[in-house]
Formats: C-alpha cells, sequence, structure tokens
C-alpha cells in the first residue's frame, strides 16, 4: 500500500515537473552511455538532484525578476502566465540534461537555449532595449538561480554541503555559465556573494515583477488538491528572499512564522517530496 501511494504520488509530480516527455528523457538521460560534465561525486549533482529545488526554484524566479531587463524578458517572450508548466518543463529538462546527461546531450541543449536566447529581444516598459544574449543579464539570471539553489539546499537538503562543497558546486554551475554566454561566471561562494552585490543598484520590483510574484505565488494553475502544499512551498522560498527582495515585490514578511511554523512546514514538505520522487 505505502509503496503504491509513494508511486502514484511520485508519478503525479514528476509529470507536472518533467511534462509528457519525462520519462523519455529520464530514460536517455540516464541510460546514454558515455562521458558527463560532472562526476557522480560532484556536488551539483547532489544539489540539482535533491527536493529542496522545488523551494530553490521558486526562490530563484521571484528574485530573477528583479531586473527590470530581465523581466522584460519573461514577460514578452517566456509565455509564464500562458504556458506556465511548459516553461517549467523546459527548464527541468536543461537542469537535468546538463547536470547528468551525456556530454553530447548536454551540449545539444546548451545550443538550443542559445539560439532561443540569440532571438528574445525587444524594448522594457522604462525604454531600453534588452536582449536575453546580453552576458550582463545572463549572468545575473545565472547568479540569481544559482543563490536560490543552494540557499534552499542548505536549508532544506538531505545533506547540506560543506563550505569547500558549496564553494565546489558554485565552481560546477561555472562551466554551464560559460558555455551558454557568460565570460566570467563566479567560482566560489564568496565570489557569488559579490556578483550579486554588484547587481544591487540595478534592482528593482517593477509592476511586471509584481505581477508576476502574485501570479506565482497566489494564482498558480493548480487544481485545488495541490494549493496548499504549494502555499507551504511558497512561503518557504518568500522567507528565503533577502529582506530587500521581499520588500521591493510588496511581500509581506512575519518574521515569527518565519522562524518556526514556516520552516518545519518546509522540511515535511521537502520530505513528502523526497519520499514521493525517490
Amino acid at each position: 500500500m505505502g509503496t503504491d501511494l509513494r508511486s502514484r504520488v511520485g508519478g503525479l509530480i514528476f509529470a507536472r515537473v518533467a511534462g509528457p516527455e519525462g520519462p523519455a528523457r529520464r530514460e536517455r538521460i540516464l541510460g546514454t552511455p558515455g562521458p558527463r560534465w560532472f562526476a557522480e561525486d560532484r556536488p551539483i549533482r547532489r544539489v540539482h538532484g535533491d527536493a529542496a529545488m522545488f523551494v530553490g526554484g521558486l526562490r530563484a524566479l521571484l528574485l530573477q525578476s528583479l531586473h527590470p531587463l530581465a523581466m522584460a524578458g519573461v514577460a514578452g517572450h517566456s509565455g509564464y502566465r500562458g504556458d506556465p508548466w511548459g516553461r517549467l518543463h523546459r527548464t527541468s529538462a536543461f537542469l537535468a540534461t546538463t547536470t547528468f546527461g551525456a556530454v553530447e546531450d548536454a551540449q545539444a541543449a546548451v545550443d538550443q537555449v542559445r539560439s532561443i536566447h540569440e532571438r528574445v529581444r525587444g524594448t522594457a516598459p522604462d525604454g531600453r532595449p534588452y536582449a536575453a544574449s546580453d552576458p550582463h543579464l545572463l549572468q545575473w539570471v545565472h547568479v540569481a538561480e544559482i543563490d536560490s539553489f543552494l540557499t534552499a539546499h542548505q536549508r532544506f537538503g538531505s545533506q547540506p554541503l560543506t563550505a569547500a562543497e558549496a564553494d565546489g558546486y558554485v565552481a560546477d554551475t561555472a562551466l554551464i555559465a560559460r558555455k551558454l554566454g557568460v565570460p566570467a561566471p563566479p567560482e566560489t561562494v564568496a565570489e557569488l556573494t559579490a556578483c550579486l552585490d554588484s547587481y544591487r543598484a540595478e534592482l528593482t520590483g517593477t509592476k511586471e515583477a509584481r505581477d508576476a510574484a502574485r501570479f506565482l505565488l497566489l494564482t498558480p494553475p493548480l487544481p485545488w488538491v495541490a494549493r496548499p502544499p504549494y502555499a507551504v512551498l511558497a512561503a518557504n522560498a518568500v522567507a528565503l528572499l533577502p529582506g530587500w527582495a521581499s520588500r521591493e515585490l510588496w511581500l509581506p514578511r512575519l518574521p515569527l512564522a518565519e522562524a518556526t511554523a514556516v520552516p518545519l512546514g518546509g522540511h515535511a514538505l521537502v520530505r513528502g517530496i523526497r519520499w514521493a520522487t525517490r
């Protein structure tokens, strides 16, 4: 009975995250022989293979939205409102393929993303032009994502990283970032923190960013039965944001709850996802 329940719940979670092509893609990623970019003992495999990524991924989307040019690209080209699950499927496929897949498949995934980036360009609401292939914007998206994944893993991961392993994780992800077009991505946690801080003057909570936050946190296209666990996930993603970021997005913070009930719920939820998907 327990095994059947776990299988059903795990299948539902996997289908939601990976999409209809998920099973075939997983078989290819895991079953294709040949070298990988990352050995089995590398920190990137531990982080990207853990259920804490559910919290980290949502935090990343909220943090990334605070760059007006990055948010303009998302609002204008990603279809996050009309096809949010499609965007999730593509993102999860990219992460899985580049982290665990054979070298040829990983490079093909990078090439596909770079091709898409070349076509994503336009003008932000403030009149500034943007291009997804701009190395400065690529770096922002990268560091916001990696900081979020690492922050969530250190809070909720089954095996938090040591300081040396955390540096190794940032260095691992730098390999992918360089292939995507980031000239000199950070390779240690200290460099990651400094890089994030260097963007602070460019970041602000635009109307588009706040609209995206409301959509992601309050009105995601989910069945009602999934809303309570998603609310726990969302509360923990917000709790892990820097205070200035949540203020820019007009997100309320409840310090007492964030120190007690919110992380307790987050640990329980992540453990449940890990149990269902292992």
